[in-house]
């Protein structure tokens, strides 16, 4: 006789076995995310900022490499440093061969202009070196063209290099209390004095970074003497209110600022230039560090 199978009895599942998360849980969820984004995005932001500023300073780096590999093959001579801004005059003669403004200058995108000029061969072609990553400043006139970024975010340090027709007794006409140095062996303290900074994106425009300095009686580009001192040229402030530097000497370092009046929004205005405040005492401490690691007393 052939036996069937026994059956099985139909499992009863209990209401109360499984179920999906109450609105109360899922609010407290979404809070304890919200907590942890909160928490955790402006330390990432940091993060990223703190990384930008490190390819910052290897840009500088690299600038410098380039001076020191172009003085080496010109007998020790720096390259040109040209002010250039305001004027028609071109040359590839210096270090970089543009003006950069917040218009649709080819000027702003031209890379010949870089690798032209004479600093460009020492650069193996590396344009990319010539801008901070963290530089995104754009006109809303250039934006609405489709550019991404402009070229250059880098100047060099106006009393470092030949400036042409502003030199004038070993000095600069622009700030004639200072030595003007045309030689590597010209400059005494060479991890003292800066020859690359990311300038303010509202004040770069030519290669050429100067400031004038009441105390001697100069004057941007040969003017007459203004009263106080004044910054001309504005360093820049991306990374944490700081500006990369590199020295004479080849390293790099990050500059912090003290003062909020050296950090300034970018905007594609003509606000410069910045008068000094003469007081409260200490209101200069950012425009001294700059002017005293530019170069010597005459």
């Amino acid at each position: 006789m052939r036996c069937l199978p026994p059956t099985r009895k139909p499992s009863v599942t209990s209401p109360t076995a499984t179920h999906g998360f109450t609105l109360i849980e899922l609010l407290s969820v979404i809070a304890i995310i919200a907590i942890l984004a909160a928490i955790l995005l402006p330390a990432l932001s940091s993060a990223r900022e703190r990384s930008r500023g490190i390819f910052c300073l290897n840009n500088t780096r690299q600038l410098t490499l380039a001076w020191q590999l172009y003085a080496d093959d010109h007998e020790g001579f720096l390259p040109y440093n040209l002010g250039m801004a305001g004027s028609s005059f071109r040359t590839n003669l210096n270090w970089v061969n543009n003006v950069m403004t917040w218009d649709l200058s080819p000027d702003n995108t031209n890379l010949a202009t870089i690798t032209e000029a004479s600093l460009g061969q020492y650069m193996a072609g590396v344009v990319g070196s010539y801008h901070c990553p963290s530089d995104q400043s754009l006109s809303p006139v250039q934006l609405a063209a489709g550019w991404i970024e402009r070229i250059r975010s880098y100047s060099m340090n106006a009393l470092v290099g030949n400036p042409g027709a502003f030199l004038a007794n070993g000095g600069n006409i622009n700030d004639p209390g200072y030595r003007q140095f045309l030689k590597m062996d010209q400059i005494p303290s060479p991890t003292e004095i800066f020859v690359f900074l990311d300038e303010h994106p509202d004040s770069i425009d030519d290669g050429y970074f100067v400031n004038k300095d009441s105390n001697t009686g100069g004057g941007y580009y040969g003017m007459s003497a203004i009263v106080s001192s004044e910054w001309l040229d504005l360093p820049a402030s991306y990374h944490n209110r700081s500006a990369a530097f590199s020295f004479a000497d080849g390293h790099a370092s990050l500059h912090r600022w003290q003062k909020a009046t050296t950090v300034v929004a970018a905007t594609p205005a003509t606000y410069l230039p910045i008068p000094i405040p003469s007081t409260p005492a200490g209101e200069d401490t950012d425009f001294e560090w700059v002017l005293t690691h530019m170069s010597v007393s005459q």
